[in-house]
């Protein structure tokens, strides 16, 4: 009979050995002790006996870890050497930049190599040797506090690091030729951003010499008149200038994602914000389609309660108040898009957004 701590006892899970048997076991039916098997006899690699391969393993590392670092310089070059406007075509992905190419394939063969590198350290030169550390309590006493740095040293003597200077100068050197990359990123994507910027997209009249811009469908691409727009109905817009991006094949992806406009009809006389009537058309009002949250497409019109609908995260815009945040996470409305109809009866935009469109780290006035 055991006894539990607060006295009460309890049947002992133990059962004694059958009769002509001397061996305890459980209820059911397993040992009651298993003894300790101890470990296997250890195997010794070729680096452990002999120098020559010692030393050859060494070589296999230290070239590796080279190689890290002759890849990340070629990161390094490309990133500066590399036009922002050189592309060529993959077969079967079609028109990709050629420095997105580079850098990556650089910046994933310098990280290979040193896996690689230390992975091969580890396995033919690191010390391999099988050790059992019986458990204790979980604190650490002041002796062993003491004895960390005596571990620590331990384990560069086993990594043979004094033995074998220039794995450690080459390891040294691709993880810190490594970090250089990522700091350039940083850097780079870090630049002084003005307002202007921001607000630039290719509604920007200076996009098209000067002169007015038509909506036109996407992604078919036709112009769109007054007449075409009844009430209720809803265009998803782009810009006539990203025919341009579209027949040179570049920057095609950031001009649509900061360009692309709703446009939807309502009774004027809904419209309770006199800016949002003076810079639409007979009730046609024309909103950035990217949401001010975080960037997603605004794509989705409630023709009953004249709400757009965010459905990433569910922000919701009030096309009557000039598209402000009634409900969600957004908070800001989204940016207008002035419009106006010319000669030939087409709905065009005179002026670019007046606001950065997309998500809303800046302050816009109402």
């Amino acid at each position: 009979m055991n006894e539990h701590e607060n006295g009460a006892p309890h049947e002992s899970t133990v059962v004694a050995p059958a009769s002509g048997s001397g061996e305890l076991t459980t209820p059911g039916g397993l040992p009651a002790r298993f003894e300790n098997p101890g470990l296997p006899p250890h195997v010794y690699r070729a680096s452990d006996v002999d120098p020559a391969a010692g030393k050859r393993a060494e070589r296999q590392v230290a070239a590796l870890f080279t190689l890290s670092m002759i890849a990340t310089v070629v990161f390094l070059v490309a990133y500066f050497a590399i036009p922002d406007d050189s592309v060529f075509f993959f077969p079967g992905i079609g028109t990709i930049k050629t420095i997105n190419v580079v850098l990556g394939l650089s910046l994933g063969f310098s990280l290979f190599f040193i896996g690689i590198g230390a992975v091969h350290w580890a396995k033919t030169l690191m010390s391999d040797h099988e050790i059992v550390e019986e458990r204790h309590l979980l604190r650490s006493s002041d002796v062993d506090r003491a004895q960390a740095v005596d571990v620590v040293v331990e384990g560069g003597r086993n990594a043979q690091l004094d033995r074998r200077p220039i794995l450690k100068y080459t390891l040294g050197g691709a993880l810190g030729l490594f970090a250089l990359p990522f700091a350039f990123q940083v850097v780079g994507s870090l630049g002084p951003v003005t307002i202007e910027e921001l607000k630039h997209t290719i509604w920007d009249p200076s996009e098209n010499g000067g002169k007015p811009i038509r909506l036109m469908r996407d992604p078919e691409m036709t112009p769109i008149k007054l007449s075409d727009v009844t009430q209720g109905s809803v265009f998803h817009v782009m810009p006539e200038t990203l025919q341009k991006y579209l027949d040179d094949g570049k920057h095609v992806l950031e001009a649509k994602a900061k360009a692309a406009v709703i446009l939807i009809r309502l009774d004027p006389n809904l419209i309770k914000v006199k800016k949002a009537r003076d810079w639409g058309v007979d009730g046609v009002v024309a909103y950035s389609k990217i949401c001010t949250h975080v960037g997603c497409a605004v794509g989705l019109y409630e023709q009953q309660t004249h709400h757009l609908l965010c459905p990433c995260h569910q922000s919701t815009f009030d096309l009557t108040e000039d598209c402000a945040v009634i409900f969600g996470p957004a908070k800001r409305p989204l940016p207008q898009l002035k419009i106006t109809v010319d000669d030939a009866g087409y709905l065009v935009a005179p002026e670019g957004f007046h606001e950065p469109v997309g998500p809303s780290f800046w302050e816009r006035a109402r």
